[in-house]
């Protein structure tokens, strides 16, 4: 820990940046068409499902997800905290950003001065992060030192807290003079209710309506989507005084008796007593500049305690303000907590298709509970704190990780709040609501089933039932058809969206219906993909052995969809050799790489996936449901036990082709077309087979040459180890094909995923080798708390906020034998 005189405890493995700091080569974005926000990005802060807000190490909030699966990026400088300090015989303040507004606004105040580099004397402060804290440390600048705590109630194995939309902050003083000094600690905040919401005019399409989907020069498809920014008219700021909390909460006009998307309540609050004086200003003007806070703020740290509950006018927009004043002694500390609360109860996706959030199950559904947010948020913002103490204590005191993968174990979960994610109120099926988070906002479509093979590894640890309210909707998906017509972006052909049988790739995206109209991705056709079958097959068990091994109903929910997507894959089983054939198309999830007949990825996940359906199938036997579940009735044991011998004589038929097909002497081959490319992953498959305990697909003596011949050819042989593991190389580490896209790629995620399967083979070395790699590559290049996918070595990045780095946690697993924690 990093003790300091204020007693602000911070871990000492936290990613920090000097305050104000920029970066001399961030990365940047590989295709126009993607999104790059640049690199100030910070820890977001929020629940789960709630909508977050993000601050960067600039000091300003910048982004904004208060939409389920839409993005915003903007600083808003009326949303901030300012300092001000009386202190021998000097008044100053500052408002603390290091950079002011662009258009010209607020132009009265005095922004905080950035540092100017990383040595202690050329910093302001510095910005630390350990999701879901992070810490801003204010130096030399002011007399009194200061440290300001930040973060949500993110809680493992915690279905209530975790979703509340909430985040305190902490501020601790400490006078280290010998002399008195008077603090002023202000929060201001605009009214913005109603903007988070999509302005686009909507349209009709098919059997939904919603807003025009185009297909991007990627062949992705994308909707449109604008935000009602700065609509704020009719919207009320009041002043709340309640026993010792104090503060203002911000209303929009009231639509009805039910609450639509957009609409609700923001408050902020602190706590009054005899050692403080707390000041208010309930509606001021955050366009202009600013001077009728800042004037009285600047000159002794107050405000004028105005009351006005005027609505706002058509093109006016309004902002509150709370300032806490104190005088600290020498040698003393304080601490002063600001929270800061927010109730839009509503995410709608196509007009009509809406969900409550699932914070709403402990709130109330009618978009006017945010004070009693604010009072649950000051009377346990403390515990919510030691909880997550001991959490992040339990994994940092582990000697068999490096301190930077501690950090980026804890900040790699910064997807689960602002990955877009959606989190549904309880219903009988699911009793801790439906989730999902979107596969990247490139991307944006919910739980990529490809993708969360290794990117579901942190929810698997520790939300396992939110896990698994993701597999049941799979489940319900694959019986399910949808012919509706489409264009393929990858080749212009024609196809249906989804056929029955068939494992969608996805749960579907926030403009349509999400865990019911699926397979929102048009760029392949996903009807065709050789993985996704296994993908499902899988998961299930993984998540059924796990989480317990004793959650048997999920297993007999799951179970008739896994009987159908395994049937569904073997027939493309062409030759009748046991085992699948990928077409020669792209049809996996390296959705640019083509791949011929039997393939080592498709294939070993084929297998793999065999022995998983044998080993549920023996337990559905042991363990025989009570009751009919989901729209199948559970078949009797005899019929689950031919169908375990037909899976046998499929393994028994495939895994002698799979050997004879690939092995070469030193790895597997990527496919039957000749190709003497390297693949990163795969053996994927018989990664998996070892983590579920079940029979190795592949010679335990080959399994390791293949990885030594990975980790030389595509880690060691690419740009001398410096970016990761790339896809795919010749043996020299020569590209097949230097215009290749993935195979030059190193994905952030596929090389955690090789570090965990590394670490499961006695490879440790190597597996640090590989996960510092990457984490310095996105810790050191402005690419944290937005982690892509894939970077290259000439420093750029493609698809940004992505769902697969989370595979760090497949190594936290194979350590710790993925036992819960404590």
């Amino acid at each position: 820990m990093n003790n300091t005189p204020t007693g602000s405890q911070i871990p000492e493995i936290t990613w920090s940046r000097p305050i104000g700091l920029g970066w001399e080569k961030p990365y940047t974005v590989r295709y126009a068409s993607n999104l790059d926000d640049g690199p100030w990005h910070g820890m977001p802060l929020g629940g789960f499902g709630a909508g977050c807000l993000g601050r960067s190490s600039r000091g300003d909030f910048n982004l904004w997800h208060l939409d389920g699966g839409e993005h915003g990026f903007q600083r808003l400088s009326a949303c901030q905290f300012s300092i001000y300090e009386e202190a021998q015989g000097r008044k100053q303040a500052y408002a603390l950003c290091t950079e002011p507004p662009e258009d010209g606004s607020l132009s009265s105040w005095q922004w905080y001065p950035p540092s100017k580099g990383t040595e202690p004397g050329e910093k302001t402060g510095t910005y630390h992060a350990l999701y879901p804290r992070s810490w801003f440390e204010y130096e030399n600048v002011f007399k009194a030192q200061l440290t300001c705590e930040q973060f949500s109630p993110i809680l493992p194995g915690n279905y209530q807290e975790t979703s509340y939309p909430i985040a305190a902050f902490e501020w601790t003083a400490y006078n280290p003079t010998d002399e008195p000094i008077t603090l002023s600690i202000m929060l201001t905040w605009e009214n913005l209710v109603g903007w988070f919401t999509n302005a686009v005019a909507q349209e009709q399409e098919g059997e939904y309506t919603g807003a025009r989907v185009t297909v991007r020069d990627d062949g992705s498809p994308v909707y449109e989507y604008q935000t009602r920014w700065g609509a704020s008219a009719g919207n009320v700021n009041r002043l709340v005084e309640d026993f010792h909390r104090l503060g203002c909460s911000m209303t929009g006009i009231s639509q009805g008796t039910s609450p639509r998307e957009g609409d609700g309540q923001w408050a902020i609050s602190t706590i009054t007593n005899a050692a403080v004086e707390v000041y208010h200003h309930t509606r001021w003007n955050p366009t202009g500049n600013g001077a009728e806070i800042w004037k009285t703020f600047a000159k002794d740290g107050c405000l004028p305690d105005e009351e006005d509950e005027t609505p706002a006018a058509p093109g006016e927009r309004i902002a509150v303000a709370l300032t806490v004043r104190f005088t600290l002694r020498p040698g003393k500390t304080r601490k002063i907590p600001f929270i800061l609360a927010w109730d839009l109860p509503v995410t709608e996706f196509a007009p009509g298709v809406w969900y409550y959030r699932r914070y709403t199950d402990f709130f109330g559904r009618n978009g006017q509970g945010v004070w009693n947010i604010i009072r649950t948020g000051l009377k346990d913002y403390q515990l919510w704190r030691e909880k997550i103490q001991l959490w992040q204590d339990e994994v940092c005191s582990r000697t068999d990780l490096p301190a930077i993968m501690k950090m980026a174990l804890f900040n790699e979960l910064y997807i689960l709040t602002g990955g877009g994610t959606i989190w549904s109120t309880a219903d009988e099926t699911n009793p801790k609501g439906q989730f999902g988070v979107l596969e990247c906002l490139d991307y944006r479509w919910y739980e990529s089933l490809d993708v969360r093979l290794y990117g579901s590894f942190a929810l698997l640890l520790l939300w396992p039932e939110l896990e698994k309210s993701v597999l049941r909707a799979f489940a319900d998906a694959i019986p399910t058809e949808d012919s509706t017509p489409r264009t393929i972006g990858y080749n212009q052909a024609t196809a249906i969206r989804k056929l029955e049988g068939a494992t969608p790739h996805d749960l579907g995206a926030p403009n349509e219906h999400p865990w019911v109209k699926t397979n929102y991705t048009s760029y392949q056709d996903c009807n065709l993909w050789k993985d996704l079958p296994s993908d499902f097959v899988l998961q299930v068990y993984r998540d059924f052995l796990l989480s317990g091994e004793d959650d048997y109903e999920f297993l007999c929910y799951c179970w008739p969809a896994v009987v159908q997507a395994l049937d569904y894959l073997k027939s493309f089983d062409a030759d009748g050799d046991g085992i699948p054939e990928n077409s020669g198309a792209p049809d996996q999830t390296f959705d640019d790489w083509k791949l011929q007949g039997v393939s080592a990825y498709c294939g070993g996940l084929w297998l793999a996936a065999l022995q998983a359906a044998i080993a549920m199938g023996k337990t559905l036997i042991t363990h025989p449901p009570i009751r009919t579940i989901n729209q199948w009735s559970i078949p009797e044991p005899e019929v689950i036990q031919t169908q375990i011998e037909t899976y046998r004589q499929w393994f028994a038929q495939a895994q002698p082709v799979y050997e004879a097909k690939l092995w070469n002497g030193q790895y597997y081959r990527l496919d039957e077309s000749g190709s003497e490319v390297v693949m990163a992953d795969q053996l994927c498959g018989q990664f998996y087979a070892r983590l579920l305990g079940l029979p190795d697909i592949v010679p335990e003596a080959q399994a390791k040459t293949a990885l030594r011949t990975v980790y030389e050819t595509c880690f060691l042989k690419f740009k001398n180890g410096e970016f990761g593991a790339a896809n795919g190389l010749m043996p020299d580490g020569s590209p097949e094909n230097p215009n290749a896209t993935h195979p030059l790629e190193v994905w952030t995620g596929i090389n955690f995923g090789l570090a965990a399967f590394m670490v499961q083979m006695g490879m440790g070395e190597e597996a640090r080798a590989i996960g510092t790699t990457v984490i310095n590559q996105i810790y050191n290049n402005g690419l944290q708390f937005r982690t892509p996918e894939a970077i290259t070595a000439v420093g750029t990045f493609r698809a940004s906020h992505y769902l697969r780095p989370m595979a760090i946690w497949a190594i936290y697993g194979i350590l710790t034998n993925f036992r819960p924690l404590s």
